[in-house]
């Protein structure tokens, strides 16, 4: 006959003779699944966060990849592309000159050219004037040609002024030894400021400047004089200046035969042959215009 007693109750286990199970703490089994809720949870989300990452990846090298795409619902792209700037853009203050040395279209001192005038050699700098062949004769070059409405004669000699482009009212002078420029506001001043431009001693090609005295202007440490002729070579060298063309209209650079790349300037009213430095402010004070003679 089978045991029809009732099983004893939980809630007194001492009294009905009954033991409690504790091999394990109560409540173990809700941890474990309270564990194992947290654990997947935390898997999930790392997951979610993984495949949203590599979504916004894939995107971003999308973007990348193609800069033309045009702005859409995402906004504005973080990339422009600024279209190229121009090249070559002339500076303010290059010009072509008009009358240039002998040539049809002078260069400005910022361009160069593959071979020097003959005898000369290629100048030191790369941005020096490029030295065109200057006419044989005086009468048919920018100095002395009468299309420049500067000049008097078509002679290969005239007498002439030599003034400056950026102090237009100042003129080379004999000044004692030494040739400065001045003002010519005196018959004195006027006919110390008249030359004859005659060949050039040592090319004639180029031209040498004489004064009513007869002694020529020569350079000697690099600083323009009027002296007597000696019959030397080097005299002849240092009396001999070679036009060349200037970016001012009608004017010409003047470089030494001797010393190519060298040219004359005034510093502080100062006649020098200077190297030639690419700036502003040495083409202007290297540039003169040959105008019919003041005396």
């Amino acid at each position: 006959m089978p045991d029809s007693s009732p099983p004893p109750s939980p809630n007194s286990p001492w009294e009905n003779g009954w033991t409690p199970d504790t091999s394990r703490a109560p409540g173990t089994r809700r941890l474990y699944l309270a564990g194992a809720l947290a654990v997947t949870t935390i898997v999930v989300c790392v997951t979610a966060i993984v495949v949203t990452d590599k979504q916004t990846d894939d995107t971003s090298r999308t973007k990348k990849a193609d800069p033309t795409t045009s702005a859409g619902a995402d906004g504005p792209g973080l990339l422009s592309y600024a279209s190229p700037s121009k090249q070559g853009t002339p500076k303010p203050d290059e010009h072509t000159s008009n009358s240039g040395s002998g040539s049809g279209s002078a260069k400005t001192p910022g361009t160069t050219t593959s071979t020097a005038a003959a005898g000369h050699g290629s100048t030191p700098s790369s941005k020096a004037p490029s030295p065109s062949k200057s006419t044989s004769s005086h009468g048919s070059s920018s100095g002395s040609s009468g299309s420049s409405g500067s000049s008097g004669s078509s002679s290969s000699t005239a007498w002439k002024s030599v003034r400056s482009v950026n102090y237009p009212d100042r003129y080379w002078q004999v000044s004692g030894d030494f040739v400065k420029l001045n003002p010519a506001n005196s018959a004195s001043a006027r006919s110390a400021s008249t030359f004859k431009v005659v060949k050039g001693l040592a090319d004639s090609s180029c031209y040498s400047f004489t004064t009513a005295n007869g002694s020529y202007l020569r350079h000697r440490n690099f600083i323009l004089r009027a002296e007597r002729n000696d019959g030397s070579p080097l005299f002849k060298q240092d009396a001999t200046f070679c036009p060349r063309p200037s970016p001012y209209s009608g004017a010409v650079m003047l470089e030494s035969v001797n010393y190519p790349g060298r040219f004359l300037r005034h510093q502080n009213f100062q006649l020098r042959l200077d190297r030639y430095q690419d700036s502003t402010l040495y083409r202007s004070d290297s540039a003169f215009r040959l105008v019919a003679g003041l005396n």
